[in-house]
């Protein structure tokens, strides 16, 4: 049970909690009716309100509605006024551009080009709007004046500012081919860097605009011109330097001053380098394969016939005379000296035809890698300035005259060539060689070059490479019946035996022949028949080369016989052919001839060293008549301390005056003869002289004591010793 003061308090407490609620209870009862007073008041604002905005509704959207018409008409006004201005200007348009047109694109391109647009505009315009206003005549007019001076422009641009290259520069662009050294590239500018862009502009506008290809014609026809001038100024270079200094010349490269250009050698691939070659080389070398030129003989021994004064052969040359003598070995290091300057002089009986054939060589083969390289370099400034569906087209005519040119030079060149083969003239043929090799290495670059031209442009260097090719193998194969049946000429035969010019210049023309063997062995293979040749190796063109040599020098050999019996002598003949054949041999082991000959004949060099002794044997026997005078088994038979009869006294005086003649004149007589091969010389004597000495030793030993007659001096000539000095100084005229 709760006690009562507990309740009490409870209750009061009660009483309080009551209170507060009622309190509460009350203000929010005053809350409940501001607020519905304040809900009444704004719906009557807000019902006063949307009245009022319903009439500013009412009176506004009309005004907007006029105004947004207001805003229409005078949008559409605007739009007019514009289209207006618009059209007027295209009626203003002729006068405006009149005096731009009329003074013309030069200097001021943009801005003509602009007033060009601008016509073209107005143009299309009356052509869509009035085609039977006069105005539309009027702006067709000056639109066509304005492309004339445009065109008129491309000509002159092109004209004024495309230069011919210069040789110098031809030459340093083709020298980086045969040095081994990376040079920078040559630039070529055909044209300067702002005119370029001015063509190019106008080029452009033209295709677009213009509807015009005709300025594609002015290209092609003005580039054409340049590049064969170009090309004909080097071969023009070529001439001038080599007729006065005998070398073209050219700055290196680029950057090094052009007023103190390096001079490049040419390459001489004619008759007239390979002597020199041959010279520089036999001078410092003997065939006996020791330094310097102790082993030389004179020069009237050593010439053929023609240069001692016989007219000439009709295919020898100063040339091929001078280098298959000098490929013998002289006497006296003057000879050499001699025959070097007068190969080297201008004016002297040696020059001539061969050394311009050397020039005109030069020139030419310069003249192709000259256009391969002009070519690329103009196709690159083609691209730039033709439409690309017509630059294959402007291309293949902008270098027909250039290729024309080439050709047709080539093809004199060939003809000159067919010519020298009816005359016999084989070294002037020679040309051919190099050119053709030249031809054939830069094939692929032409090629290249070439591509998408017509097929009759494709054409034409292997045309001329078939030509040179079959000329040349015309010629290989004349040259070696010529060797076969040169006449035997009792006037063209050297009088000491020695070498005979059909051997010197046929040796020389397989020396030649050397540099070339890949282009000669081609030669000979494109006229085999067979199918195997079509497809031709070079091994195969190694073999057919190495079987035609083999062919010369059997004609050669068969030949040589034939002449040798032109001498009466039958020791002459035999020095004539040992001279012939040592010449031969020597030739082929100083050179790569012999390891060419050996592809298809193994025993060629023993075969002409049999040759050789063969010879001397035959010589040697010219001295039996001298030797059978005093050769035991002729001799009398008597016994020492008898007295001698007459018979006997008289046969020993026979003997004795029977060898002293004998020794005399065959002493006299070879001694006009030559063997210019030193060794070949000393062996000859050295045996003939052992021989007769040993003979003659035995019977004046024998005899020399005998009294068979009273004035000994008359038969005993002479001594032991005598006679070896006298057989020494055979083949020697100087002694």
């Amino acid at each position: 049970m709760i006690p009562p003061q507990e309740a009490s308090a409870r209750r009061r407490e009660i009483e309080d909690k009551l209170k507060q609620e009622e309190e509460t209870l009350s203000f929010i009862r005053d809350s409940l009716e501001k607020s519905d007073q304040l809900t009444k008041n704004m719906v009557s604002i807000l019902s006063s309100f949307e009245s009022r905005l319903m009439k500013l509704e009412n009176s506004i959207i009309p005004v907007h509605k006029q105004t947004e018409n207001l805003q229409r008409l005078q949008e559409n006004v605007e739009k007019t006024l514009s289209c207006l201005d618009h059209v007027i200007s295209y009626y203003h348009v002729a006068s405006d551009t009149e005096k731009i047109i009329r003074e013309g694109p030069t200097g001021r391109l943009e801005e003509y080009l602009g007033s060009m647009a601008k016509i073209q505009k107005a143009v299309e315009y009356f052509q869509d709007n009035s085609p039977d206003s006069p105005e539309l005549n009027k702006v067709k007019l000056l639109f066509e004046r304005g492309k004339e001076s445009l065109e008129s422009e491309f000509r002159s641009l092109m004209t004024r500012h495309s230069k011919v290259v210069s040789p110098v520069l031809i030459l340093d662009l083709i020298s980086g081919e045969d040095e081994l050294e990376v040079q920078e590239d040559v630039p070529l500018e055909h044209l300067p860097e702002s005119v370029l862009q001015d063509v190019i502009r106008i080029s452009r506008w033209l295709v677009e605009y213009g509807r015009n290809q005709d300025f594609m014609n002015v290209y092609y026809q003005i580039r054409s011109s340049q590049l064969d001038r170009s090309i004909k100024g080097l071969k023009e270079h070529f001439r001038k330097s080599s007729s006065s200094s005998g070398v073209p010349y050219s700055p290196a490269i680029p950057n090094k001053r052009k007023d103190t250009p390096t001079k490049k050698p040419v390459k001489r691939p004619g008759t007239i380098r390979k002597a020199q070659n041959l010279l520089k080389q036999y001078s410092q070398h003997g065939l006996d394969g020791k330094k310097g030129g102790s082993n030389l003989i004179p020069l009237e021994g050593l010439l053929p016939s023609p240069l001692r004064g016989s007219p000439p052969g009709p295919w020898i040359n100063a040339a091929c005379v001078c280098a298959a003598d000098v490929s013998l070995g002289h006497e006296h290091d003057y000879r050499v000296k001699h025959l070097s300057e007068a190969l080297n002089d201008k004016h002297g009986p040696l020059a001539g035809r061969d050394d311009m054939l050397d020039v005109e060589t030069d020139a030419y083969i310069h003249c192709v890698s000259a256009f391969v390289k002009l070519a690329q370099s103009e196709y690159q400034l083609l691209t730039d300035v033709i439409p690309e569906h017509h630059q294959k087209k402007t291309f293949d005519s902008l270098i027909q005259d250039a290729l024309d040119g080439l050709m047709l030079e080539g093809e004199n060149i060939v003809s000159a060539a067919r010519k020298a083969i009816v005359r016999h003239d084989f070294s002037a043929v020679l040309t051919v060689f190099p050119i053709l090799r030249h031809l054939k290495q830069t094939k692929p670059e032409f090629d290249q070059v070439l591509q998408g031209t017509a097929a009759s442009t494709k054409n034409k260097l292997p045309s001329l490479i078939t030509s040179m090719e079959t000329v040349g193998a015309k010629a290989l194969e004349d040259f070696a019946d010529n060797i076969k049946n040169d006449p035997d000429k009792e006037y063209n035969m050297p009088k000491d035996g020695t070498v005979h010019e059909l051997t010197s210049n046929a040796i020389l023309f397989l020396q030649q022949l050397l540099d070339f063997q890949e282009t000669a062995g081609a030669m000979l293979a494109s006229q085999e028949t067979s199918s195997s040749a079509t497809s031709y190796s070079s091994e195969f063109s190694k073999r057919l080369l190495s079987t035609y040599i083999c062919k010369v020098l059997g004609n050669l050999q068969l030949n040589l016989l034939s002449k040798s019996k032109v001498y009466e002598d039958p020791a002459l003949s035999a020095i004539f052919l040992h001279n012939n054949y040592n010449y031969i041999l020597k030739a082929l082991e100083k050179s790569e001839l012999i390891q060419l000959v050996a592809v298809t004949q193994k025993t060629a060099e023993r075969s002409y060293r049999e040759h050789i002794e063969h010879q001397i044997q035959t010589y040697q026997r010219s001295w039996l008549k001298v030797t059978d005078y005093i050769a035991e088994k002729n001799l009398p038979v008597f016994q020492p301390g008898v007295k001698l009869r007459d018979k006997e006294r008289q046969m020993i005086k026979e003997r004795f005056k029977g060898f002293n003649d004998g020794l005399e004149e065959l002493c006299k007589i070879q001694k006009a003869w030559a063997i210019p091969d030193t060794e070949q010389r000393d062996k000859i004597r050295q045996a003939q002289k052992n021989i007769v000495k040993e003979t003659y030793g035995a019977f004046l030993h024998r005899y020399g004591s005998v009294p068979f007659t009273k004035n000994p001096e008359k038969y005993i000539k002479y001594r032991v010793e005598q006679v070896g000095d006298m057989i020494e100084r055979l083949f020697d005229t100087s002694a």
